[in-house]
């Protein structure tokens, strides 16, 4: 290895790739380094509520379920912080281990606060192979700087996660109206407004709806909800539900005929894009004491797709189209802001153009993944950590499968089990036993 050749240079610094960072930090054979665009680690600045939680328990940190002694644990930096004991009386009187996003958030940064090996404000702008050397060569932005510089790789790994998805009645109005994904950035600015209206189903949706209604009798808006779901969907987080979420079921996901696996990720929005049964309970009880101090201007309507957005003038407000699935009826809302919680789509990098002949495609442009989440012809030189999830990618947005995920990406790049790979996870079997006829099979666990 040349000594401008790293092992792995990760691009994007989300949380899957800085549990990569920390889980690669004690192989000492390992030359790693990891680009981020933004100036320093953020995890979804635009909605760090303050009531915000996980959708998973704290123990899918960057490092426990791969390496539960590991320094860069959840509960070390509460140890390292001075807070481990009122942690442990905070979950004394807490229903479930679904801790604040802020709180997370202060420990991504943390961690990575202890790493050398992650380079910020880093815009990778196209990657390409050099055959003679094997290797792939790195092209970086230094967006501080200005200056470029190229960096030599064996293995890349792409964490840069999804971008925000505006829908195609929206895409005229782009630049005017709000994702989630900034509403903190504008919040402010958005409470002054006279009128309101959210977009969307999911999780992200809900928070923003509900720290709005618990504002609106300071601010006298009128706040709309409008979802496309029949309903709102609360995610399913009972235990056996959650063995979808394993190793053992992406196995036999990827052991079905293709239209069965389209089908199933049609399937699955209960699963990975519900809304939290607490945070449903809480925008009930949350305008039933609304309404009990006067009256208030909100309004929530489901089963409706927009189909229009149009600003009237410059500073005017935005007419939206809508149209009524069930009763095929068309509507209108004027609103002088809207939101958009529409959720998040996998975008094609630029970057990749280069080495586009190397990657294995699926159809619309989105990466197959192989059982070890690679998507190189060659089974083992590009990683991806967080893409979707579709009929040929089982990457659910689960922080519960990212050690998994990069412990088994480690031993494809080192050729050993650095951190050991469980093969069998799920208590419940997928796949019919084997067996002939009328044999009793043992199904085990």
């Amino acid at each position: 290895m040349t000594a401008e050749a790293h092992d792995i240079i990760g691009i994007g610094i989300g949380p899957f790739n800085l549990g990569l960072a920390c889980l690669a930090h004690p192989i000492k054979e390992l030359d790693c380094v990891f680009l981020e665009s933004k100036g320093q680690f953020d995890w979804h600045e635009g909605t760090l509520l303050e009531t915000a939680t996980l959708q998973t328990p704290f123990l899918c940190d960057l490092v426990t379920l791969a390496d539960p002694t590991s320094e860069f644990s959840f509960l070390n930096y509460l140890k390292q912080t001075g807070r481990i004991y009122a942690f442990y009386a905070f979950l004394l009187d807490t229903e479930n281990f679904f801790l604040l996003r802020n709180e997370f958030n202060a420990y991504y940064r943390w961690a990575a606060a202890r790493l050398d090996n992650l380079v910020f404000n880093r815009q990778v702008e196209r990657i390409d192979y050099d055959e003679a050397e094997g290797l792939y060569r790195v092209t970086v932005l230094n967006t501080r700087m200005g200056h470029r510089k190229v960096l030599s790789g064996r293995h890349i790994v792409l964490g840069s996660g999804m971008s925000p998805f505006i829908p195609q009645a929206c895409e005229a109005e782009r630049d005017t109206v709000l994702h989630t994904a900034d509403y903190m950035r504008y919040r402010d600015e958005v409470r002054q407004a006279g009128s309101i209206t959210v977009v969307g189903s999911g999780q992200s949706a809900a928070e923003v709806y509900h720290d709005l209604l618990g504002e609106i009798d300071r601010h006298g808006y009128r706040l709309n909800w409008v979802t496309r779901s029949s309903r709102l969907v609360p995610r399913e987080l009972t235990k056996l539900t959650l063995q979808m979420t394993t190793p053992d079921y992406t196995d036999y996901f990827f052991s079905l005929p293709r239209g069965k696996r389209e089908d199933l990720v049609r399937s699955m929005q209960a699963i990975f894009q519900g809304i939290n049964p607490s945070l449903i309970n809480d925008i009930f009880d949350l305008r039933y004491r609304k309404l009990l101090g006067g009256d208030i201007e909100t309004l929530l309507i489901s089963n409706s797709e927009i189909t229009g957005c149009e600003r009237l003038g410059a500073d005017g407000p935005f007419r939206l189209s809508f149209r009524q699935m069930e009763e095929e009826r068309s509507f209108e809302l004027t609103s002088e802001v809207v939101i958009l919680g529409t959720g998040y789509r996998f975008r094609r990098p630029d970057y990749l153009a280069p080495i586009s002949g190397r990657i294995n495609w699926a159809g619309e442009g989105r990466f197959a993944v192989a059982g070890n989440c690679s998507v190189d012809r060659e089974g083992g030189e590009i990683f991806v950590v967080n893409s979707e999830i579709h009929a040929d990618a089982y990457l659910p947005p689960d922080l519960g499968q990212a050690c998994h995920r990069n412990s088994r990406i480690l031993r494809a790049v080192t050729g050993r089990e650095v951190y050991p790979v469980e093969r069998s996870i799920a208590y419940q079997r997928f796949s019919a036993p084997a067996g002939h006829g009328g044999e009793a099979a043992s199904v085990g666990g």
